[in-house]
């Protein structure tokens, strides 16, 4: 879409809300009913792009992730609209007596929703259903690392949707640029730090309120006294849905000391029998795009140089690791897994794990005491 294109799809959309700033319930069961049907009638069609983006992903997994949670959320604001749209009375306050309030939800007016990669039609969906039931107008800019889910959406939304309630936006980082500088009376952007940081940058010109759902570091921390072989499985499976390319699958653990070989062990059996034969397994999904490919292979070679790092040291050393622990890098032997990879015992975190990582490889540190594993999440945190 070009700029002019975009300026005008912006005016038109502007232009119906000045027509209609409040749209009835009616109107807004109407609306949310039109992006229900639209999921439920082209729930294969919806699978079949998305698959196709990723280059496999189960049906199954599509339902489970994105269109099942898509279709849940359409119908909770559909029976709470009512609620939330109820006029809300009160005092003014003390020192305004008699006066009274009322607070009256209004619309917005336009928002801009930019929609990421790895859940297309939930991360699209979900705030467009809440948009769509506090009675505003919507312009999507889809991700251009899904072009046969974004292709498909457009012309769905077309047919469901008059032009001026909700529209698409394709196109790659220029026309997300463009997309960020509109006037909007409200935008969400869902993505990684960095882009958020350019996302709210461009918003300012305009004092556009921006919300931002950004990526971060999602460590699972396992007690000492926890359901050992069942924390390791739900982390397991957490790691594997969508091959990892989740904001809030787990991206390290946090384990007690000397339990390494345990977890790996378990995480090894439950990788078998949730999805035997892993590598050409058609139920697990594809990585989305050769770049991130590229990103989560230099991860598996950085599990390559450590495991050849600590076996050099330990040679050097007689078969000890006292150099390796001085050094504060590698202090136990290492894993390796490319689907997925597990690294373990690297006690600082290099700037590979302050970084999000959506992906497979997942890292094991082991720490003897509680207090260890909160210093190091905020120490994470605060490097993000």
């Amino acid at each position: 879409m070009t700029n002019d294109a975009l300026q005008a799809t912006f005016a038109r959309m502007r232009a119906a809300h000045v027509r209609e700033p409040t749209p009835t319930r009616a109107e807004r069961a109407r609306r949310l009913g039109a992006l229900e049907a639209l999921i439920a009638d082209n729930r294969a069609a919806i699978a079949g792009a998305i698959a196709a983006d990723f280059g496999r992903r189960p049906t199954e997994e599509t339902d489970l992730l994105e269109v099942f949670p898509s279709l849940s959320g359409i119908r909770h604001a559909r029976a709470h609209l009512r609620r939330w749209m109820r006029p809300r009375r009160g005092w003014a306050g003390f020192w305004f007596l008699p006066a009274r309030i009322e607070i009256r939800p209004q619309p917005l007016g336009v928002v801009g929703i930019i929609v990421p990669w790895n859940y297309p039609l939930y991360l699209a969906a979900g705030p467009l259903t809440d948009a769509l039931a506090a009675g505003n107008r919507v312009l999507l800019k889809m991700s251009e690392l899904t072009p046969a889910f974004s292709t498909l959406l457009e012309e769905l939304v077309e047919k469901y949707f008059g032009a001026d309630v909700v529209d698409v936006v394709n196109g790659g980082a220029d026309v997300a640029r463009a997309f960020s500088a509109l006037p909007f009376d409200h935008l969400l952007f869902t993505g990684s730090t960095a882009v958020g940081h350019e996302v709210m940058r461009t918003a300012a010109a305009n004092l556009t309120p921006v919300t931002l759902e950004l990526g971060g570091k999602s460590p699972a921390i396992i007690g000492a006294d926890a359901r050992f072989e069942h924390a390791v499985e739900r982390i397991v499976l957490g790691k594997l849905l969508n091959a990892g390319q989740t904001c809030i699958a787990p991206d390290y653990v946090l384990l007690p000391r000397g339990r390494e070989r345990d977890f790996i062990d378990i995480a090894r059996a439950a990788v078998a029998r949730f999805y035997p034969g892993l590598a050409t397994n058609r139920q697990f999904a594809g990585i989305a795009t050769e770049r991130h490919h590229a990103r989560l292979s230099a991860l598996r070679d950085d599990v390559k140089t450590l495991v050849d790092e600590w076996k050099a040291l330990r040679a050097r050393n007689g078969g000890g690791t006292t150099e390796a622990a001085r050094r504060g890098r590698v202090v136990h032997q290492s894993r390796l897994q490319f689907l997925p990879a597990r690294r373990c015992g690297v006690r600082r975190p290099g700037p590979r794990r302050q970084s999000r990582r959506a992906g497979l490889p997942c890292q094991l540190l082991g720490l003897s005491w509680l207090a260890g594993h909160v210093e190091l999440c905020r120490r994470d945190a605060a490097a993000i």
